[in-house]
């Protein structure tokens, strides 16, 4: 994937001086098997490093700047091997600025009850040492995840890899660049919102570029580079014969190649991870990018359409989050419904832009007429998505808060569509079709989305507390009443969060 860079975490154990070296060395070990045993595991998307043992309230500030100040670690998980009293922690979790992982678990699965004695209890006190962590990670109002059960669980392990993957595309969020072609589709209200907001908020920033800053780079794409591109659509896609090379409008594949060519030369020389324009603003282009856009999405850039700044950035994470998984991951449009009873199901599109990386099967390279904006005919990848369970992600601006609404559904056959000239994916929500839409209607989410086979909604649930942010899940357990009491409870906590944390 385009603009990942090397990150890793950090495993820090706490215990206390007054146990002894003797003591203290058999911490260090176990300490160490632990994460070296959670590292060898093979279920976590990036490596974990054995940070040492901590054991005074000097080394554990020590520890937390040291970390906060690598730009490599994207989050530290805490375990409390034996008791570490907690008031030794306030310093050190206040410099703290990494995303935190608090592991409750212990050395060994099992007791040896025929020979367990004072020494052996000493050693292994886990049970309440966490605790003690946990509570003035409470009193501290320390956002973190905390994982319950055996590290040698493949349960366990899952959970830790999810946090790590949502911790990582908060890390990737930090500096993050996203450029806006043009202005926002006129008029549209939730494709708008507070930029220095989110700025401040999430660490990314938005660029704005007239589109033709964007067909002037376009220009400087060498025709052999073009040609040689257009090619590979041929070698990857079921191309359409009047797009192939001799038929009748290839000229517009080889517009759609160039388009590719110098939006991707564009973002990369900006370093951007994502970008968006509008229909409404293509002066300078003879076509709305398609195949280009939906292949740069491929790359794993984020986007999406009519100037939604807020859906780039939020397809970005949740790419990054499913790195190294089937990358199964697009900008979604819940486009239109089937509302026949017993059979409600989503059809979800776009106009051009859904990413081959969801298609099941060869996706097919077509030219239709777009019907707006005004422009030529453009060519596009059409082709049906994958099936199963996957989750859909709205990323919406309140004013005072930003909001992220998560609807798990799941993605199924449907009737062929041999007059749709676009890609699309058909699903059923959770818990059904009515309470899933009534609850995304109540809770204002957009109608661009992040749809993604990979991320869980559990990932999402530790990214929005990583960013501080308020999580709305739909899902098998969602009810309407509670649904809009936690809604209206939100309301209060998120206008009085900033100022219950001191």
């Amino acid at each position: 994937m385009i603009g990942l860079k090397p990150l890793k975490f950090w495993f820090i154990c706490g215990s206390q001086h007054l146990y002894g070296p003797e003591t203290l060395a058999q911490v260090a070990d176990g300490a160490r098997t632990v994460a070296e045993g959670l590292a060898a595991s093979g279920r976590l998307v990036l490596p974990l490093d054995f940070a040492g043992v901590v054991t005074t309230g000097d080394e554990i500030a020590d520890v937390c700047r040291r970390a906060s100040a690598d730009p490599e670690c994207g989050g530290v998980i805490l375990w409390m091997h034996t008791f570490s009293p907690a008031k030794m922690w306030i310093r050190g979790l206040s410099l703290l600025t990494k995303p935190v992982l608090h592991l409750h678990t212990q050395l060994n699965a099992d007791l040896p009850w025929a020979t367990i004695d004072m020494d052996y209890m000493n050693l292994h006190q886990a049970a309440h040492g966490d605790r003690e962590a946990g509570f003035m990670h409470t009193r501290l109002r320390l956002p973190r995840k905390v994982v319950v059960g055996h590290w040698s669980e493949a349960s366990v392990q899952i959970e830790v890899d999810g946090w790590m993957r949502a911790a990582r595309a908060w890390d990737d969020w930090q500096g993050a660049k996203f450029c806006r072609f043009g202005d926002n589709m006129r008029n549209v209200a939730v494709t708008e919102g507070d930029k220095v907001g989110a700025e401040m908020a999430f660490g990314f920033s938005i660029q704005g570029y007239g589109i033709m800053d964007l067909a002037d780079r376009m220009a400087e794409v060498p025709q052999s580079e073009v040609v040689a591109l257009a090619a590979e659509y041929a070698d990857l896609y079921d191309v359409d014969p009047v797009l192939a090379p001799g038929g009748e409008r290839h000229d517009a594949l080889l517009y759609n190649a160039r388009q590719e060519l110098g939006i991707g030369a564009f973002l990369a020389e900006g370093g951007f991870k994502g970008f968006t324009h509008t229909f409404e603003d293509l002066h300078g282009l003879d076509q709305l990018p398609g195949i280009a856009t939906q292949r740069l999405m491929a790359q794993g850039y984020g986007f999406a359409g009519e100037g939604d700044w807020k859906t780039v950035a939020l397809l970005r994470a949740v790419k990054v989050m499913g790195e190294g998984l089937t990358g199964a991951c697009s900008f979604m449009e819940d486009y239109t419904y089937d509302m026949v009873p017993g059979n409600q199901r989503v059809l979800g599109s776009h106009m051009l832009e859904v990413c081959p990386t969801i298609a099941i099967g060869t996706p097919r390279v077509e030219i239709h007429p777009l019907g707006i904006g005004g422009k030529a005919d453009p060519v596009r990848l059409v082709f049906n998505a994958r099936k199963g369970p996957a989750i859909n992600a709205s990323l919406i601006d309140l004013g005072n808060r930003f909001r992220l609404i998560v609807n798990a559904v799941t993605a199924v056959d449907h009737p062929d569509l041999p007059k749709l000239p676009v890609a699309r994916a058909v699903w059923e929500c959770q818990p059904d079709f009515k309470t899933a839409l009534q609850a995304w209607i109540l809770g204002g989410g957009a109608h661009h989305t992040a749809y993604s086979y990979d991320a869980t909604p559990e990932m999402l649930e530790d990214f929005a507390s990583i960013a501080g942010i308020e999580l709305a899940l739909i899902d098998a357990d969602t009810r309407i009443d509670r649904f809009k009491q936690d809604l209206r409870t939100n309301e209060i906590y998120w206008h009085l969060a900033k100022g219950i944390r001191a």
